[in-house]
């Protein structure tokens, strides 16, 4: 059973887990866990997919009861009208609030995208970011004798393809648990030590306009236990403000 942030006859809400994939894919066809099918056998209606989050990424992940909805909600993602907000644990301190102006080629999959252009030219891709905690910890990882991790607030402002664990890779600062753009030694290190093998990448809110009634609605997800265990441990139980009432659209 998933938990359900928010349902009407519209719309559903889940909080995806990390390691879910959102839809069967033929690259993993033997896969079991899916989040479509699992909110369909739960709520007994056909769901339709309008964004996505990367398998080891956990939090908001919205869809929708109908095609119709579906290509609204679509077009608020493509015109740039629907706020996320994501938190990261990062490697090393980030201690400011700036912009990551970076465009990124589109990396294709090397079987999927078999035929696919291969020469695409890079798109434009920005993130926001903002630090809310930094911690020093004395646990010896690679050639120092302490470990440093910070917790960010994220906002991307376009969508491109692993655009969050790309950016953060770009400033030196690459997201915990992150086995494509990370840091293999802290990740085992966040693993071994504190229970977190996972992508300590969390899409915490999403503000939208209804695309039915016109209001706006603010969704958010909780941290899972594993999330929660860690903040306890690095002090930062209460670092992260409640946005649930002002995301801004």
């Amino acid at each position: 059973m998933l938990d359900i942030l928010y349902q009407d006859e519209h719309l559903v809400a889940v909080n995806k887990p990390s390691g879910w994939l959102v839809h069967r894919s033929w690259l993993d066809r033997h896969e079991k866990v899916v989040v479509m099918q699992t909110v369909r056998d739960q709520i007994g209606q056909h769901v339709f997919t309008v964004h996505r989050l990367d398998r080891p990424t956990s939090g908001v992940l919205l869809m929708a009861l109908s095609s119709d909805v579906a290509r609204q909600i679509a077009q608020q993602f493509e015109q740039h009208q629907i706020n996320k907000v994501y938190h990261a644990v990062v490697r090393g301190y980030v201690t400011d609030e700036a912009t990551i102006d970076y465009a990124l080629v589109e990396q294709p999959d090397k079987i999927a995208d078999k035929f696919a252009k291969q020469d695409k030219d890079a798109q434009p891709a920005v993130s926001h970011y903002r630090a809310l905690a930094q911690v020093e910890v004395p646990l010896a990882v690679g050639r120092y004798e302490t470990a440093r991790y910070s917790l960010v607030e994220l906002t991307p402002q376009t969508g491109r393809k692993h655009q969050l664990r790309r950016h953060l890779k770009h400033i030196f600062h690459p997201i915990i648990g992150d086995s494509a753009y990370g840091d293999l030694r802290h990740n085992r290190a966040m693993a071994e030590h504190f229970g977190c093998p996972r992508l300590m990448l969390h899409a915490s809110h999403l503000a939208l306009n209804h695309p039915v009634t016109g209001e706006p609605l603010v969704i958010s997800a909780p941290w899972e236990e594993r999330w929660q265990n860690l903040m306890t441990e690095f002090g930062w139980t209460r670092q992260c403000p409640d946005y649930s009432d002002n995301i801004a659209l």
